[in-house]
């Protein structure tokens, strides 16, 4: 029964908080969705930004997973890493994209929050790990992988605010770029 409490509530304060955000979501409605007793769910956890904290942790395993699950279907090096934007256009376009969830969390609590905020840095540091792997894989060099980071950061900001899939593209070119600037030193 723990787990499938636990397993709804974080379901239920995913989808509410990653729609409307932290702040204008309470405890009551993450209990009315989940069917979870208020009580349990500050026993499962102690507080609103525990749970905050553990969905966002969830959510990073299945992101990173989807993501190297598509460009783990590329076999050339350089292919790899213009994978990762191709993959991002695909999560813009999915129905309800409403922006990156550690960016959105952490504008809202990483000021107040430090579990927040080293929830943001962990996954934030992981895909820069993650590039950074495909970027030396493709023998380019490393100082491309903050670049390319970068890139993919703000057209996942820009794809939040604007509601489009467009910044993936446009990242992806800048990418092309890039690496081909690289290529050429």
């Amino acid at each position: 029964m723990s787990e499938d409490a636990i397993s709804r509530a974080l379901d239920a304060a995913e989808d509410l908080i990653y729609a409307r955000g932290v702040q204008s979501v309470g405890m009551d409605e993450i209990r009315d969705r989940s069917g979870v007793p208020l009580k349990r769910l500050y026993q499962l956890f102690s507080s609103k930004e525990n749970l905050v904290v553990a969905v966002l942790e969830r959510r990073d395993t299945r992101w990173h997973a989807r993501l190297s699950g598509y460009v783990d279907r590329v076999d050339d090096p350089e292919a790899r890493v213009l994978a990762v934007f191709d993959w991002l256009g695909e999560w813009f376009a999915e129905p309800g994209f409403r922006g990156c969830a550690w960016i959105n969390t952490n504008g809202e609590m990483g000021a107040v929050s430090p579990a927040v905020a080293e929830q943001a840095r962990r996954h934030k540091g992981t895909f820069k790990h993650y590039l950074g792997q495909l970027v030396a894989d493709a023998g380019l060099p490393p100082w491309l992988t903050d670049q390319l980071a970068l890139l993919a950061d703000g057209a996942m900001a820009d794809a939040g605010i604007f509601a489009t899939a467009a910044p993936a593209a446009r990242a992806r070119a800048a990418a092309e770029t890039l690496i081909h600037a690289a290529r050429a030193h």
